[in-house]
């Protein structure tokens, strides 16, 4: 039997109202800030994400799922979204129509990784990046954003933890510093932070290995080297969420290891995951359009990912979404009216109902264990002595009440059902 690949999963029917719901709020709650859909290819050319990412980072240099198409071009399946939106922006001139581009996203995504729980090959993220404004306000906007989406669902297990970042210049004069404070560690650091050492050192703060976690206990913080310019950025970042009463805790060793990313940069993360407990993450990135070829425009963003927020539902045991319903079931008592009671389903639906009918030639009691099994709200039994008289029994299947109606009357059929 063919399987679906390691790492991905099916989202089976049964499935989709939590996903439809969650999809529907981000639209929501995203529009009400005025951000505005975009939709990217899956895949794109491997020096974006090279570029965009970065050839020293673990997604880039392990993670991603590039091929050759028959051309010869190198092509990579998206491992996030980021990038290829600041790619959308530039072909299209988006800043040159709009100053300031508020846009968003759902989309899947993908990295050849290890899986786990909230950690698959195939994952699903939405986010926003808001480009051509250096205001710090919308540094803060976003944290709102992210934070009102996930407590809207209903998650009540959350830290929002922030930092800052500073600006290019102020970031590698410390990571000098660092550099001089790990050369007394360097022998005790595991060999991937030997290599970040290298080529990326900031990074040295992700990693979960013991030796490399107590050397960093004691290390130099980049918050410690910032200048007025970025510490005013920050304040400004915290004051806009302590006056909209979003609660938040500074981790000075939250970092991003691009030399695009400039001041905030944020987590929300969950207690209900397990290891995986970023639900999201985001924060500015003012040096990333000029580094994809576009004018020097500042940009902010976040990025979460759905799967995680799921299993983050399933283990607070909240987003019990209702079954999906139908209007109406049409069950047909009389074999030969098959035609009569497609025609009449059919039109049904096109009045805008939800209706559904018998196609296995079922019994009666057999299509009625189908109809409560949709959680019809109504049965129209069609066929019968009632037909005689060209009429149809509609019964209310919460009331158990039924009323004779006629089959020649759809629109009084359908405007009984809505008003149920």
């Amino acid at each position: 039997m063919i399987k679906a690949i390691t790492g991905t999963k099916d989202i089976l029917p049964g499935d989709i109202p939590k996903w439809r719901y969650i999809e529907n709020l981000v639209r929501s709650i995203l529009e009400e800030f005025n951000y505005n859909e975009i939709r990217t290819p899956i895949f794109e050319e491997t020096r974006l994400f090279a570029r965009g990412i970065g050839e020293e980072t673990d997604i880039v240099s392990k993670e991603m799922y590039t091929f050759e198409d028959r051309g010869g071009m190198s092509l990579t399946l998206k491992p996030e979204m980021t990038a290829a939106v600041v790619r959308a922006l530039i072909e299209h001139s988006l800043h040159k129509k709009s100053q300031l581009n508020k846009l968003f996203y759902i989309s899947p995504m993908f990295r050849q990784e290890r899986p786990q729980a909230g950690r698959l090959r195939q994952f699903h993220q939405f986010g926003a990046e808001a480009i051509g404004s250096n205001d710090p306000y919308l540094d803060a906007e976003m944290i709102v954003i992210a934070h009102d989406i996930l407590k809207e669902i209903g998650l009540k297990n959350l830290t929002v933890v922030i930092n800052t970042l500073g600006i290019p210049s102020e970031r590698e004069s410390y990571k000098n510093e660092l550099k001089n404070y790990l050369k007394n560690h360097y022998d005790r650091l595991s060999s991937e932070s030997k290599r970040r050492y290298e080529t990326n050192i900031l990074r040295i703060f992700d990693s979960k290995e013991e030796q490399d976690i107590e050397i960093m206990k004691n290390a130099p913080l980049l918050i410690d080297s910032l200048g007025k310019e970025s510490i005013e950025h920050f304040d400004i970042v915290k004051n806009a969420l302590d006056k909209l009463g979003v609660k938040y805790e500074i981790e000075p060793k939250l970092v991003r290891g691009l030399d695009y990313y400039t001041h905030t940069t944020f987590e929300i993360v969950s207690g209900s995951v397990g290891s995986q407990s970023a639900l999201c993450g985001g924060g500015r990135y003012n040096g990333l359009v000029a580094q994809l070829g576009g004018d020097d425009l500042p940009g902010v963003g976040f990025a979460a990912g759905i799967e995680r927020i799921l299993l983050a539902c399933e283990n607070e045991n909240i987003l019990n979404v209702p079954d999906d319903k139908i209007d109406v079931y049409v069950a047909l008592l009389d074999k030969n009216l098959n035609e009569d009671s497609f025609i009449l389903t059919t039109r049904l639906r096109q009045k805008g109902l939800k209706a559904e009918r018998d196609y296995l030639s079922r019994s009666v009691k057999a299509q009625m264990r189908e109809a409560n099994k949709l959680n019809a709200s109504y049965v129209l039994f069609f066929g019968g002595e009632e037909y005689k008289d060209k009429k149809a029994v509609l019964k209310n299947m919460e009331s158990g009440e039924q009323t004779d109606i006629s089959i020649d009357d759809i629109e009084s059929v359908v405007e009984k059902i809505k008003r149920g």
